[in-house]
């Protein structure tokens, strides 16, 4: 069975696909960070692959080899800490590419973050994507197309992964999971529909002093001096220069913060995310304008924008600082 939750309709396009045999030489995938895209990927290549019944059944040798990344016909890749997919990553592979499956029916190769292919790499892509090889695909995973190269995202079927409507999301978590309803409302709201991102917060109570830690930080850094501001730049910088995901993870928590600000400006506090820190949001509303609310989300976009461009980390950083506006906040 396939373990996607909530994308009905791509699945059931798939699914279709595969009995049919029709069966596209690339796809893109596309959503935000942990909607599930690695995993529908995944799921996937096992349908491609499946011996069993059901397809994909979970628990013939083949599924069970992709699911545990063991299997030598399923090959996925990533910016890793290079920031970047290089070029020699896209001629492996396509040196890969010329030769049959070895253990299986059908080959797969996975560029997980494909935004971040080089401009070599992307062209290099491009010519094995416009003479595909037979029993093979490719499964593209972006968060964001923008980035991608048009005449790449042309070659591929695109699949539009939606977020889980909060309503879903809780009711998962609460008959699936077993997690009670204060907790499950909070992930659902936090997650912003991204079921992968509230699992992985189930797997221990070590992410709510994290980020009990990181909004701590995030509430001080109005009032705090811009020589502190800028230590901070620094220290994040230093710590986070080559651990690309876990800085996008920082710099859109900040993101989600400042999008509850707004909220709570504008009197939508039904919607926001940091449903447990309502006070603390209403105090730093209370001294910011909408317009410097509004001003700093789109620092923040160009910051997530620098992130994919690989922009130097430690003057994106202080550049963020410094744009960040000054004001004591009273609490």
């Amino acid at each position: 069975m396939w373990q996607v939750i909530g994308q009905d309709k791509i699945l059931a396009l798939l699914d279709y696909s595969l009995k049919s045999g029709d069966i596209a030489h690339a796809y893109l995938l596309l959503g935000p960070q942990h909607v599930g895209k690695k995993t529908l990927a995944i799921s996937f290549a096992q349908a491609l692959n499946c011996d069993g019944q059901g397809v994909p059944c979970g628990q013939c040798a083949s599924c069970r080899r992709i699911w545990e990344g063991k299997h030598s016909d399923v090959i996925s890749i990533g910016p890793g800490v290079r920031k970047a997919i290089s070029i020699d990553d896209i001629r492996e592979l396509q040196h890969l590419a010329n030769l049959p499956p070895y253990e299986s029916k059908h080959r797969v190769f996975i560029i997980d973050g494909a935004e971040y292919l080089s401009v070599e790499a992307a062209n290099a892509l491009l010519k094995i994507l416009e003479d595909p090889p037979p029993k093979l695909t490719w499964l593209l995973l972006a968060s964001d197309d923008q980035y991608l190269l048009p005449t790449v995202g042309s070659r591929c079927q695109r699949l539009e992964l939606r977020p889980l409507p909060r309503e879903q999301m809780r009711r998962f978590l609460i008959e699936s999971r077993q997690v009670e309803w204060s907790k499950a409302d909070l992930l659902s709201r936090l997650s912003q529909g991204c079921l992968g991102w509230a699992l992985s917060a189930l797997d221990g109570d070590e992410w709510l002093e994290q980020r009990r830690q990181m909004v701590s930080k995030l509430s001080s850094l109005l009032d705090i001096s811009f020589a502190e501001r800028f230590d901070y730049a620094q220290a994040r910088a230093a710590e986070l220069e080559k651990k690309h995901e876990p800085a996008v993870e920082l710099v859109n928590a900040w993101f989600g913060w400042w999008r509850d600000l707004l909220l709570t400006k504008m009197d939508g506090m039904d919607s926001i995310a940091n449903i447990d820190y309502q006070d603390l949001l209403r105090a730093q509303a209370s001294v910011l304008s909408l317009g410097e609310i509004k001003e700093f989300i789109d620092k923040l976009y160009k910051m997530q924008q620098g992130l994919v461009s690989n922009a130097n980390l430690r003057l994106m950083f202080e550049w963020l600082m410094v744009n960040m506006p000054r004001k004591e906040v009273i609490t």
